[in-house]
């Protein structure tokens, strides 16, 4: 009997084929491994959603989300984040939210928020800054690098929904020698859409507005409608001071009267 050897490139070939008419079992697509591994890489799930537990599972395109966060805004940002990766069609967010939350609008609802609205900026410090809230007066406390850093960390601050005055305490700290050089991190565009989004729900100014965010190599393009110039120039803003952000095209409209 004739013994045929089958060449080993034929051979990966001819498996390939029987995989694709359903001949093979497929462990899954490349693009549902890419987003699950985006996914997870991603700045947002490597920096604020680092201690959640999180497991993310892409199914031609559509993300499923379960586990666990420990604060109602981490599912949003996971959501958001999984939402601007290629390739992803729709987002299945199945996520609990567990251990004790702050009920809406208490001053730990309040102070949450705060830390999250300061955590999303780059020229403001959020881990120097310590938040305090009382029937609905919030005081900042801790050290800023400038004055201009503490009048823009108060700024922020007034803008988030629920407080009735801030009370800017920060200290202005001496520099005591030339800053330390340091590499900026790679923020992805995923992450820089999901912040931005986030940080504009956060704000009393914003949170109504219904605007589209996109980002593509750090350039951010915004539109919607904006309720007047000022409205508009304040996302602009915003979306300028969010870490990883080169540059922001606002092409919003302004409502006519």
């Amino acid at each position: 009997m004739p013994i045929f050897k089958l060449n080993p490139s034929i051979a990966f070939v001819s498996s390939a084929a029987l995989m694709l008419a359903g001949g093979l079992p497929m462990q899954g697509s490349e693009l549902d491994n890419r987003i699950e591994s985006s996914a997870k890489s991603s700045y947002n799930f490597k920096t604020y959603l680092k201690d959640d537990h999180i497991k993310v599972q892409s199914s031609e395109g559509v993300v499923t989300l379960t586990g666990s966060v420990s604060r109602e805004y981490h599912k949003l940002l996971a959501q958001e984040t999984v939402s601007g990766l290629p390739g992803v069609k729709g987002v299945n967010n199945q996520l609990a939210v567990v251990g004790d939350q702050p009920s809406a609008n208490s001053d730990a609802w309040i102070t949450m928020k705060v830390k999250a609205v300061l955590a999303f900026h780059k020229n403001v410090s959020a881990s120097g800054t310590d938040v305090n809230t009382e029937k609905g007066v919030v005081t900042l406390s801790g050290k800023a690098d400038s004055e201009a850093q503490k009048q823009l960390t108060g700024e922020y601050a007034k803008d988030v929904d629920g407080i009735s005055e801030v009370r800017n305490n920060l200290v202005v700290a001496k520099p005591s020698g030339p800053a330390p050089r340091t590499l900026g991190e790679k923020v992805d565009d995923a992450s820089i859409t999901a912040q931005i989004k986030t940080t504009l729900l956060f704000r009393k100014s914003t949170h109504a507005l219904a605007t589209k965010v996109k980002t593509k190599n750090g350039v951010v393009s915004l539109h919607g409608e904006a309720k007047n110039a000022a409205e508009r120039d304040l996302v602009t803003k915003l979306a300028e001071d969010v870490r990883g952000v080169q540059r922001v095209k606002n092409m919003m409209t302004v409502k006519k009267p």
